[in-house]
């Protein structure tokens, strides 16, 4: 709002210092600082009325070092994430915008989703909380709007082609670019030429496909967001580890939001540039800075979780801005934490019923899964095991801001 403010003073009265708003930086950096600060004053207030509401954690005793202790802590802390998020954006962002209506759709959708599990395990004292298959279909309901959106928008468009022009000034070549154009292309990392087209793997059967490769994009999209956002609630499971990582996760995709919304850096790195896209890292920085904020909290000793409404959105709004920017294949490595985390629960529960049946007893390959909960079977202190899966994810993000040159 004080974006389309601030416009209005500079073009009809030349209000000074109001020409800042146009520029992306700015008003990312005004997102960030608000979000912090809305999380850290704020954030107190609202973990008081979660404790006279008496939403706490009910902990299931799973032989863990201190977990008696958390029992009874104020979980729906996601709630701190999400009005610390919305509120900047609200302020500073372009709401006509096709990619923030997007993120914030998808905050409130996943929010919701994750609070009503978390209102059933809280209020209603029924420990499962929403049944998999309601979470399921939320999940796959996102993915539809979000695949149809990116394949049908008319403002969701890449620039794929630049020309060579003489400049009559400087008498040089230089690129341009090439007209907007609707495409399924994504970006591969470490290859030359680095980008996959979608439609192929229906345009083989005939060409005249083309216009029916929703049909594959669509699935490739719920599929991604499903994944994350259930990557996202397996690594909540230790104070501070899915904040922080994710925090981490989504800065890195901000750097890329704002590299491929930007010809000049689109056009240095030899990235699709995709216009509008930029104004996303006035979502991203938000949402980072919320995430950092509600830290301030949940760090160990915790005095708050996150729960579902908290981890389920976070997820979902990663796989989106990934599939936004166009970088969606770079999960694996970003998300390199949540991966490992999935897989150590597929894995366990894999290994336990095969071997279950074949030997007739259940074996098991970790302490227990997920992952984070087997190093603390170990003897490491959650604190410890936190900070070390944050240097492994910042490493993984170093890694995947190499991917911009590496090829």
């Amino acid at each position: 709002m004080l974006y389309y403010l601030f416009e209005y003073l500079a073009t009809h009265y030349d209000f000074p210092g109001a020409g800042l708003f146009n520029f992306i930086s700015f008003r990312a950096a005004a997102a960030i600082i608000t979000s912090l600060l809305i999380s850290t004053i704020f954030g107190k207030k609202i973990i008081r009325i979660l404790l006279a509401k008496q939403v706490g954690e009910s902990v299931r005793d799973l032989g863990l070092e201190g977990q008696k202790e958390k029992a009874g802590t104020p979980t729906m802390g996601g709630l701190i994430i999400i009005f610390s998020t919305l509120i900047p954006v609200l302020l500073f962002a372009k709401l006509d915008n096709i990619y923030i209506i997007l993120l914030i759709i998808t905050t409130l959708w996943m929010g919701s989703i994750g609070f009503l599990d978390d209102y059933i395990k809280t209020f209603k004292k029924n420990k499962d909380g929403l049944k998999g298959k309601f979470k399921v279909i939320g999940q796959v309901g996102l993915g539809i709007i979000v695949g149809a959106t990116m394949f049908f928008h008319q403002d969701i468009t890449v620039k794929e082609t630049y020309a060579m022009q003489m400049d009559n000034e400087t008498e040089q070549m230089q690129r341009i670019s090439g007209p907007e154009q609707k495409s399924t292309k994504t970006n591969i990392p470490f290859v030359k030429g680095n980008e996959l087209d979608y439609s192929k793997l229906i345009t083989w059967i005939s060409p005249k496909l083309e216009k029916y490769a929703w049909l594959i994009f669509i699935p490739i999209v719920i599929f991604i967001v499903t994944a994350v956002s259930n990557g996202a609630n397996l690594t909540d499971g230790i104070d501070g580890l899915a904040a922080g990582s994710s925090a981490i996760i989504v800065l890195t995709l901000g750097i890329f939001a704002w590299v491929s919304g930007n010809f000049i850096f689109s056009n240095y790195l030899n990235v699709m540039n995709i216009p509008r896209v930029g104004e996303a890292t006035i979502f991203i920085t938000a949402f980072a800075g919320a995430l950092v904020g509600f830290l301030w909290y949940n760090t160990y000793p915790a005095q708050v979780f996150m729960g579902d409404t908290g981890s389920l959105t976070i997820g979902g709004v990663i796989a989106v801005i990934a599939i936004a920017t166009r970088k969606e294949l770079l999960i694996p490595l970003l998300c390199g934490i949540f991966l490992i985390e999935n897989l150590s629960v597929v894995l366990q529960v894999s290994w336990f019923k095969y071997t279950k049946k074949k030997f007739g007893e259940g074996r098991r390959i970790f302490l227990m899964s997920p992952l984070h909960h087997h190093y603390q079977k170990k003897g490491l202190h959650e604190s410890k095991i936190v900070v070390r899966f944050w240097i492994i994810g910042i490493l993984l993000a170093v890694m995947t801001i190499v991917t911009l040159k590496i090829r």
